[in-house]
């Protein structure tokens, strides 16, 4: 059974929260306050949050099911796996924690609307910009093999593409929660670290909207604007104060049922099939 699930939020540690979250709330359109453990930074479907701590580290991932009874299912799926303690903000609520090898935690609910943004102060809310939900996020890992069988064996998620290199390897791979490509990417690399988000726009005219806000606010573009082989969309990626890659992408790619995983070579055009990538290992 294909999952139904979708990302909600990505929490971040960061040194700074709050210079992270002025970055994000300019950056991508979305308002800034307190939230329960440092700051929320909320726009139209995409919400982000930043609590002190080390960089480049994930606090947490919240997705939410799609339905009564896919979240049956999930609970069903996941009775074996050991609970962790909720976040703050979920207390009393219907949700379950669990953690991945490397130690990431992921808050699964039951479905419920995406928050819609709060009134912003002045000079926190960009001016109006195109739609750019949360899409995805990626996480480097030196432990591929185990983390890919604990989100595809244990969690349900669906392996879209592998990226192997000559001797078979995994090198990355890409996972899906519902029809969209990748709601997950895992990329072999020394250390566990966040490697990035992704906010969807809906087309190229959306994409060229976000890149002139991107050159007004003087953020540069660290990579792209390219196409990635698997998920085949086309994107572009500024990095935040904290070093993590933050990218805009659209035309990802919509997976029937049942599609059988990909498989690409580990090379530079496999991330972009128009130049020059970033490889993580």
């Amino acid at each position: 059974m294909e999952p139904q699930a979708a990302l909600q939020c990505i929490h971040l540690f960061s040194p700074d929260p709050l210079q992270a979250a002025r970055f994000y709330s300019r950056t991508y359109g979305m308002s800034l306050e307190p939230g329960t453990d440092g700051y929320l930074c909320r726009g139209p479907g995409r919400e982000v949050q930043l609590s002190a701590g080390p960089a480049n580290q994930l606090r947490y991932a919240h997705f939410a099911l799609s339905s009564a009874p896919a979240w049956e299912a999930f609970e069903t799926r996941t009775q074996g796996l050991a609970r962790h303690a909720l976040p703050e903000g979920f207390a009393g609520q219907a949700a379950v924690a669990l953690q991945d090898p490397d130690g990431n935690l992921l808050v699964f609910t039951p479905p419920a609307a995406r928050t819609q943004p709060e009134a912003a102060q002045p000079g926190d809310r960009a001016p109006a910009l195109p739609p750019a939900a949360l899409q995805h996020f990626a996480l480097r890992t030196p432990n591929l093999p185990a983390m890919l069988d604990f989100y595809t064996r244990q969690l349900g998620f669906v392996l879209s593409d592998a990226v192997n290199d000559t001797e078979g390897a995994v090198r990355a791979c890409f996972l899906r929660t519902d029809a969209l490509h990748h709601a997950l990417a895992l990329f072999f690399a020394p250390v566990a670290c966040f490697d990035h988000q992704s906010f969807e726009a809906p087309d190229w005219a959306s994409m060229k909207q976000w890149g002139d806000h991107m050159a007004a606010l003087r953020v540069p573009i660290v990579w792209g604007i390219g196409r990635h082989g698997p998920g085949n969309d086309v994107f572009f990626m500024v990095r935040d104060p904290d070093g993590n890659l933050a990218e805009i992408s659209s035309e990802i790619e919509h997976c029937a049922p049942g599609r059988p995983a990909g498989l690409w070579p580990h090379e530079e055009r496999t991330l972009n099939l128009w130049g020059k990538a970033i490889l993580r290992s």
